[in-house]
């Protein structure tokens, strides 16, 4: 590992990809208000994970982005694992200075949203992949923001109503008109900022494209990928 560039941006973006996707899960079962709107917060760091999947896809292929995201689904599973380790076993009593009740509050999350959230990860993820690749077989190295933007538009509004289903609207916990609002508000935030995000992109691609042009293995890779 390591003795390649081509090795080096993908260690980096893989390392970006799931602190952002493992994050967004912790801290998914908090809502937040915006005006009349409610969504989850674990929205924020979404966008972070829109770009890495995305220049993922672009430089490792349709393969590489899918063994991610497989990883990443196993490794947000490890995570809530040990938080339940973790809440069942007792805090020092009078020592600790935070307790069982507050650590619940935060790190509790029920089965409905653990299982919301990977459903909803896994979903999004492979949709976004293969939409990726559907734009990218037929315009080439051409329109990167169609292949971007347009694997998000679609992949996203999946994501946005799968894990409020099953998270917050099955159990019970929001009625049917705030699971359609919060869904709406999520999806809209989220395609906004996927827009927003578009120059970034292109920056990524500059600058990776830039760096892996020294390396006498990434041709080579690349052409394997086209072919996938």
């Amino acid at each position: 590992m390591f003795k390649t560039r081509r090795e080096i941006v993908f260690v980096i973006l893989a390392g970006i990809f799931i602190t952002n996707a493992v994050v967004a899960e912790l801290i998914g079962g908090k809502l937040i208000q915006i005006g009349p709107f409610v969504m989850s917060i674990g929205i924020l760091p979404w966008p972070i994970v829109f770009l890495t999947t995305d220049l993922i896809n672009e430089y490792f292929g349709e393969k590489g982005v899918k063994k991610l995201s497989f990883i990443t689904a196993c490794l947000i599973a490890y995570a809530f694992l040990i938080l339940f380790m973790a809440i069942v076993i007792p805090a020092a009593k009078g020592i600790s200075p935070v307790n069982d009740e507050q650590f619940k509050a935060v790190f509790g999350q029920s089965m409905w949203i653990i299982v919301g959230s990977l459903i909803a990860f896994m979903a999004s993820q492979l949709i976004d992949v293969w939409i990726f690749w559907f734009f990218k077989r037929r315009t080439g190295e051409r329109k990167i923001w169609l292949r971007t933007t347009g694997s998000t538009v679609i992949s996203q509004l999946f994501d946005s109503f799968i894990v409020l289903g099953i998270a917050f609207w099955l159990p019970g916990k929001i009625d049917f008109d705030t699971f359609i609002s919060s869904g709406l508000t999520g999806y809209i935030f989220k395609l906004s900022v996927a827009v927003l995000l578009t120059p970034a992109i292109y920056a990524g691609h500059h600058l990776i494209k830039k760096y892996l042009d020294k390396d006498p293995e990434h041709e080579k890779s690349k052409h394997l990928n086209n072919g996938e």
